[in-house]
C-alpha cells in the first residue's frame, strides 16, 4: 500500500513538472505583453519640421472698395512651405497661389478677382499632432473690371493675416483649416475714374504632404 501511494505521488510530481515545462515552452512562443505598434510610438512624438506641399479648397467673401460690388465665390489652389520646430513651438514660411470664382455685378460694372496668392510667416504651438498657429504676410492678386464690351485688369499688392489649425493624420500627411483676411490695395481704373481695391475674408480646408 505504501509503495502504491509513493508511486501515485511520484507520478503526480512528474506530471506537475511536465506541465510546468509545457507552460514555459508555450510562454516562450507567446509574449506576455503585446508590443506597442511602431506607428503609435512615432505618433506620440509628432515631428512638424521639414518641407511640405499641399492642396486647398474654400470660399471667399469680398468687398470692392469705392464700387459697391461684393465679389464672392469658391476658390482653391496649392500651397507649400517649410517648418522649424523647437520643443512645442513651430515656426515656418508658406506660400500659396489660388484660383478664384469670386465676382459680382454692381450697376453696369462687373468686378472679379480671378486669382490671388500670399507669402506668409507662420508661428504656433504644437500639442502632439495638433498645431495651432497664427499667420501673416504679403498678399498679391489680379482683379478685372468689365463695363459692356470693355474690360480692365490690374495686379494689386497688399497684406494678409489669419489663424488656423493643422492636424497630423500620419507622419507624412496632415489636414488643416484656415481663415485669412486679405487686403489688396487700390489701383486707379480708367473705366470708373476711381481707385478700387479688394478686401476679402477667406475660409479654406487643405491637406499637406510632408517630406
Amino acid at each position: 500500500m505504501n509503495k502504491f501511494v509513493s508511486s501515485v505521488c511520484g507520478a503526480a510530481a512528474l506530471g506537475a513538472i511536465a506541465a510546468s515545462g509545457m507552460d514555459a515552452a508555450q510562454g516562450a512562443d507567446f509574449p506576455r505583453y503585446p508590443s506597442p505598434l511602431p506607428y503609435a510610438a512615432n505618433f506620440g512624438v509628432y515631428n512638424w519640421s521639414g518641407a511640405y506641399l499641399g492642396l486647398n479648397l474654400g470660399y471667399q467673401w469680398s468687398n470692392a472698395t469705392n464700387l459697391g460690388a461684393n465679389p464672392s465665390g469658391f476658390m482653391g489652389g496649392v500651397q507649400g512651405g517649410y517648418n522649424w520646430q523647437n520643443g512645442q513651438f513651430v515656426f515656418g514660411l508658406e506660400a500659396d497661389l489660388q484660383g478664384s470664382a469670386a465676382d459680382d455685378t454692381f450697376a453696369p460694372y462687373k468686378f472679379s478677382n480671378p486669382w490671388f496668392g500670399t507669402v506668409r510667416g507662420r508661428g504656433g504651438v504644437a500639442i502632439n499632432n495638433v498645431l495651432l498657429y497664427l499667420t501673416a504676410g504679403v498678399a498679391y492678386g489680379g482683379t478685372k473690371l468689365t463695363f459692356g464690351p470693355f474690360d480692365e485688369s490690374h495686379v494689386h499688392l497688399g497684406w494678409t493675416a489669419g489663424a488656423g489649425i493643422e492636424v497630423g493624420l500620419t507622419p507624412n500627411w496632415s489636414a488643416k483649416a484656415e481663415a485669412l483676411y486679405v487686403d489688396l490695395s487700390g489701383q486707379n481704373y480708367g473705366l470708373t475714374g476711381f481707385s478700387h481695391g479688394l478686401e476679402s475674408g477667406v475660409v479654406r480646408l487643405g491637406v499637406n504632404y510632408r517630406f
